[in-house]
């Protein structure tokens, strides 16, 4: 299997079951889409942020059908200022390289130097899909397996509304 064993190690340490899925290689959302399987999985984005003082860093983790901008995701989030992380930073905190961002990257981050930030609707989810560190499979878990991975990765994270009532600078 594609991926990092790091992955698999601590999924199977937690009794996370998985359904592989291999692919090409896919660097956005949209080239994942025409790989799609898994009926009923919810595709999840994977964003990699820093503030503007590039001292804290932050995985985002949404429905990947919606879109949102930077300045909305500074608003909903309440972090000041934000950027995409550099290469050179995911390489440092989260191992892996562009295309490869996902929520499993969190165990590279020894430190927990990574704040994570769940998108609230996909508590709605039953299950939900993520590269394993490498972004030529996906790999499918349930909802509450996703939780137990989390909250045995040990980082801080919160969910958070990041869609609805959105303000603007026009309002």
């Amino acid at each position: 299997m594609r991926g990092q064993q790091q992955v698999y190690d601590c999924l199977k340490e937690l009794g996370i079951a998985f359904d592989y899925y291999e692919h090409p290689a896919v660097h956005t959302i949209e080239e994942s889409l025409h790989y799609y399987r898994g009926e009923g999985t919810t595709i999840c984005k994977n964003l990699f942020l820093r503030n503007h003082k590039g001292n804290r860093h932050y995985l985002v983790v949404m429905d990947a059908r919606h879109n949102m901008n930077i300045r909305d995701m500074e608003l909903r989030l309440g972090q000041g200022k934000l950027t995409f992380a550099s290469p050179e930073r995911m390489m440092k905190y989260l191992g892996v390289r562009p295309g490869s961002v996902s929520l499993f990257n969190l165990v590279n981050d020894a430190g927990h130097g990574v704040t994570l930030f769940v998108d609230s609707q996909l508590k709605g989810a039953t299950r939900v899909s993520f590269h394993p560190n490498d972004n030529t499979a996906s790999l499918v878990i349930g909802f509450e397996d996703m939780m137990k991975f989390i909250q045995h990765i040990g980082n801080p994270y919160q969910f958070v509304d990041l869609y609805e009532n959105v303000a603007t600078e026009n309002e």
